[in-house]
């Protein structure tokens, strides 16, 4: 007797399909189709204006002079040898600084005491609610409401005099030894909210047992804050830091709702100066050379902000 051989399986595998391209002029152009919106809009929103800006910088005066006339740096010179720019430069830096520094001690602090297990669910959703409220508003509103609380008849010097702080009401927008002080004052009130919400949400990304690790070493809570919680915030705290700065630097609406940078310059700001050299003075190239010098200032904040995301990001 003989014996078959074993049935063998055939098993036929299908060779993997290429993914299918489109073909023809099509599939060619299909990804310069999909961006083109977004390069037009950014080509018209900003690098041609841009360009335009740059290049009434470069001659005498445009707009009101039909035949302006090429003048080369003589603009860039007038305006870094003026006066008024340098100390608008200075009302900047002192503005920028204090508001920066400050939004960054504030927004700790509510975001420490809003992240406390010490403070009860339902107070912290009421605290909440409350110091976000700054964030909300406009610009045009927060001036508008500083403006009553501060007029020498307002709410803050009423109770100021009433408690024996004050003798007399103070104007304090239109007081050149207050004004920079009140506008300052007025821009962190508004900000500060920003930053706490931006903080609070890294301090709930901080893992509890570094805290746990850091008590069992005999740690407080201040050697806690700088051990632990700072460490941690370290790069929230220098990326919201530079946007705070690029943000300060370039603060309009605020200061010319409530100051237009008066009383007699001492809250100029290199924003308000820029404006006023446009469409108070009608000098539209000192004021593009004023608009170019800034830029210039900002992108070199923006680089480094750049760079060291990037370098962030590598960790």
């Amino acid at each position: 007797m003989t014996m078959s051989p074993p049935d063998t399986a055939l098993v036929i595998t299908s060779a993997p399909r290429k993914p299918s391209r489109p073909h023809g002029r099509r599939g060619v152009f299909e990804p310069y189709l999909l961006i083109a919106p977004t390069v037009l809009l950014v080509l018209g929103l900003m690098v041609v204006p841009i360009v335009i800006v740059i290049g009434y910088s470069l001659f005498d005066n445009v707009v009101t002079n039909q035949n302006p006339q090429f003048v080369g740096i003589a603009n860039y010179i007038t305006v870094l040898t003026d006066p008024n720019f340098w100390n608008a430069v200075a009302n900047t830096l002192v503005f920028t600084v204090a508001s920066v520094v400050i939004h960054m001690v504030i927004g700790i602090g509510f975001a420490l005491m809003l992240n406390s297990k010490l403070v009860h669910a339902l107070p912290r959703a009421i605290f909440r609610a409350i110091y976000i409220l700054p964030w909300i508003f406009t610009a045009s509103v927060v001036a508008v409401l500083w403006r009553l609380l501060l007029d020498p008849s307002g709410v803050i010097n009423y109770v100021l005099t009433t408690i024996g702080v004050l003798q007399n009401a103070v104007p304090w927008l239109a007081e050149p030894a207050t004004a920079l002080i009140a506008v300052t004052v007025i821009n962190i009130w508004s900000g500060y909210p920003f930053f706490m919400i931006s903080l609070l949400a890294g301090l709930q990304g901080v893992p509890t047992d570094l805290y746990e690790a850091a008590r069992v070493d005999g740690a407080g809570l201040v050697r806690q804050f700088f051990s632990v919680t700072l460490p941690a915030l370290r790069p929230i705290v220098f990326s919201m830091a530079l946007l705070d700065l690029l943000w300060t630097t370039q603060q309009f609406t605020l200061i010319w709702a409530t100051t237009g940078g008066g009383p007699i310059n001492h809250t100029e700001v290199v924003s308000t100066y820029t404006y006023k050299l446009a469409f108070n003075s009608y000098q539209f190239s000192l004021a593009s050379t004023s608009a170019v010098v800034i830029l210039v200032a900002s992108l070199f904040v923006a680089i480094f902000y750049v760079r060291q995301q990037k370098k962030a990001s590598q960790f």
